[in-house]
């Protein structure tokens, strides 16, 4: 197992390496050659041991249970985050390594909560790197590798699955290289036309590849103080508010919808409720905000933010009505659909807890009707039911931990509530003094330690972190022996 994880984690060391050439070439670009070293240095390093466990360690094939490859992907998580802090650190524009090590997880599992003040201070091979971790972790760093080399997969589908989001993980193709590489090239599609139409409508083309990276990843990063209302653009808003949503959207239903399969798309019980919501919460924002203080485009963009869990800011909705405020704050438990970018509970779950919720009060009802859960026109959905209960329970009982550390680190309860349930769903902003036009630079170092924790539970869905804290803590305890290759 030793071997087999850091041979894998060196292979993602060395392809988040190699990406970093971009920003050493935007450093190129515009003229900032001191700040090269601080990526170049890092680069080869992991290139180095991607190269030595490659060619140098003999062709030893990996195999992994249940437990392991959980574990795996916990552990290479946490690895590329550290190593994505490195240029931060080093490049001089993070104070200390905390700060670097907090804006790097927030880049990688995509919350976009910045500890940086003045983000058009920092130089552009900076911005474009904390954009561009977005990106990477956005669909996922091990689903990138095994999308790029397909030997990467000889871990198994288990090894994928684990990084990926939502109650179920499927493969849309016959192999676990082929499906990471068709989602993959969706992802990147969608990335190339976001950023494309963003130039088009008048944002310079640094700041739509940017941005672009951000939206599509469901991350939040911004090149500008103002996020995107900086741009006071109305066309890049809705542009962004509509790839926002089309982040949150399961991806392997763009795959069907190529594919020439477009009505499995409307059966898709998650899209129509997710679609539902968005529709539901802009007219309800709109409506609940009185003499027109709030446009249909801004509660629109506003609700694809925080549904998404992208964070992108317009404008600040603290200012809001209460009842608007009220419906944002409900949408920070809810999140986009499985399979995509986005954080949060995610929809799927709500729809098997509120179907069961309803199959209960017809079973009371009707006790002696033979009744069934469906979902996607399949009967006998009900064995998701415990495993969304399960998440949900794990899912709050770390919001409120972490809002408990919040309100021990001498924050009010507003803004610890609202904290913790933004880091644990990957969405950035909050309430309070961590609202939208603010940052968390002001934090406690230990806070912002356990807030890099939430965010990387809350990346992986919980289970993965709890089941690496586990193993580290209790080492010789083993799960199930059956192995996958």
């Amino acid at each position: 197992m030793a071997f087999s994880f850091f041979r894998m984690l060196s292979y993602l060391l060395g392809l988040v390496g190699f990406s970093m050439m971009l920003p050493v070439a935007v450093a190129l670009l515009y003229g900032e050659r001191s700040f090269i070293p601080a990526f170049l240095v890092p680069a080869l390093v992991g290139l180095a041991a991607a190269a030595y466990f490659r060619f140098a360690s003999g062709e030893k094939k990996r195999f992994f249970n249940a437990a392991d490859a959980v574990v795996a992907v916990g552990g290479i998580w946490v690895g590329v985050s550290l190593f994505g802090a490195i240029p931060l650190y080093f490049s001089g524009a993070f104070a200390s390594l905390t700060d670097a090590v907090f804006e790097s997880v927030s880049g990688f599992t995509t919350t976009g909560a910045s500890i940086v003040a003045d983000v058009e201070a920092l130089p552009h091979c900076v911005n474009f790197w904390r954009c561009q971790m977005h990106w990477m972790g956005g669909m996922g760093v091990i689903a990138l590798a095994v999308a790029i080399m397909p030997f990467m997969g000889e871990g198994g589908f288990c090894i994928v699955k684990a990084e990926s989001t939502g109650p179920e993980r499927e493969k849309i193709t016959a192999f676990v290289a082929s499906t990471a590489k068709s989602l993959w090239l969706i992802y990147i599609a969608l990335t190339a036309i976001n950023a494309a139409l963003l130039y088009m409508a008048g944002v310079n083309l640094f700041d739509s590849v940017a941005h672009a990276f951000s939206t599509m990843s469901s991350g939040g990063f911004s090149t500008r103080n103002e996020s995107v209302g900086a741009f006071k653009n109305p066309a890049a808003e809705w542009i962004s508010a509509v790839f926002m949503f089309l982040s949150a959207v399961n991806f392997v239903l763009y795959f069907r919808l190529l594919s020439g399969r477009a009505l499995d798309v409307w059966r898709s019980t998650e899209f129509k409720v997710y679609l539902l919501i968005v529709i539901l919460s802009t007219f309800l924002i709109f409506l609940f905000s009185p003499g027109s203080s709030v446009s249909l485009r801004s509660a629109f963009f506003n609700v694809t933010t925080i549904i998404s869990t992208t964070g992108f800011m317009t404008e600040d909705y603290l200012q809001w009505a209460p009842a608007a405020q009220m419906i944002l704050l409900v949408l920070f438990f809810v999140g986009g659909c499985s399979g995509s970018t986005s954080g949060g509970v995610k929809v799927a779950r709500w729809i098997f807890l509120l179907k069961q919720t309803v199959l209960d009060i017809r079973r009371i009802v009707h006790p002696y009707r033979v009744l069934t859960m469906r979902i996607d026109g399949m009967s006998g959905r009900e064995k998701f039911v415990p495993v969304a209960a399960g998440f949900v329970t794990c899912y709050l009982a770390l919001v409120f931990l972490t809002a408990l550390f919040g309100t021990l680190s001498g924050l009010d309860l507003l803004t610890a509530f609202t904290a913790g349930a933004s880091m644990v769903g990957n969405i950035g902003p909050a309430f309070g003094k961590l609202g939208p036009t603010c940052n968390y630079s002001f934090l406690a170092a230990p806070l912002k330690w356990w807030y890099s924790f939430a965010m990387l539970a809350g990346r992986l869905e919980i289970y993965t972190i709890l089941i690496l804290c586990a193993r580290m803590l209790f080492p010789g305890r083993r799960g199930d022996s059956r192995q996958v290759e």
